[in-house]
């Protein structure tokens, strides 16, 4: 049986500003708008930039961490797939557990009781549900939402939806880039490292 903390640490948030301005513009040189193809209507964002530059693995989970620090969460919930990387970064920055959150239109379900909230349309009219494991979640908990990036808004409320079924409060959600309008963003309590006007166009 897993035993799930209490007492998180202080999170270890750089505290040097031109870590953070560093930090920044690594992000923004490290990202790319991408054309699929003669048949999309739209870019797609290329992230993958970022992972391979070793200075925002070390510091990224530290500064999102940063972003809600003072609200002492207990515990990180991330929603597939880019999640899963962000997620666990910057529960370790903040000394909590780490709870992955799965999307209803996965092939491979999991096997064990779900807790599920469903979103609104997101930026390209999906509707979907996310689910995180039921055991994972302790009443009482304290949940930061951690993800790459938020445009509506959508998956984050689905997850707050989701978290709340299972008794755990939730602080806000800490983005890497925040597309949101600016009502949605102070709704969901989303906090972004970047705003979406700051990268390339």
């Amino acid at each position: 049986m897993i035993r799930l903390s209490r007492a998180p640490r202080t999170a270890r948030v750089p505290q040097d500003g031109a870590v953070h301005v560093d930090l920044k513009a690594r992000l923004v040189e490290g990202f790319r708008w991408l054309d699929p193809g003669p048949h999309s209507t739209h870019l797609v964002s290329d992230v993958s930039g970022w992972w391979r530059d070793p200075f925002v693995l070390t510091h990224v989970g530290a500064a999102l961490a940063g972003l809600f620090a003072a609200e002492r969460p207990t515990v990180v919930v991330s929603p597939e797939v880019t999640g899963f990387l962000v997620g666990p970064l910057t529960a370790t920055a903040l000394g909590v557990g780490f709870v992955e959150a799965y999307k209803d239109t996965r092939d491979r379900k999991v096997a064990t009781e779900m807790v599920w909230g469903q979103s609104l349309p997101d930026y390209r009219g999906r509707v979907m549900g996310l689910g995180v494991r039921a055991s994972r979640l302790a009443a009482g908990d304290r949940a930061l939402i951690v993800d790459d990036w938020a445009v509506t808004g959508a998956q984050i409320g689905a997850l707050r939806a989701a978290l709340r079924r299972g008794g755990v409060g939730v602080v806000g959600a800490a983005v890497i880039v925040d597309g949101c309008a600016p009502s949605t963003a102070t709704e969901l309590g989303v906090r972004g490292l970047l705003r979406q006007a700051d990268l390339p166009s």
